[in-house]
């Protein structure tokens, strides 16, 4: 039980040394991850419609 107690204790300790991003860090991260989502999505569709039109082509 000592060690569950020295677990936590560490780990809250841990935390607090943490630098937390701000509002806008994370706003800017979110939009970041959301443009790079829709770019990649648009390019494998693509290289799926293309894909298909090929696969279509030959058979």
């Amino acid at each position: 039980m000592n060690k569950l107690v020295q677990f936590i204790k560490e780990s809250y300790a841990e935390l607090r040394k943490v630098i937390w991003p701000g509002r806008e860090d994370v706003i800017s991260s979110v939009k970041v991850v959301i443009i790079s989502t829709i770019i990649v999505a648009a390019a494998l569709g693509l290289v799926d419609v293309l894909l298909l039109f090929g696969i279509r082509a030959i058979f």
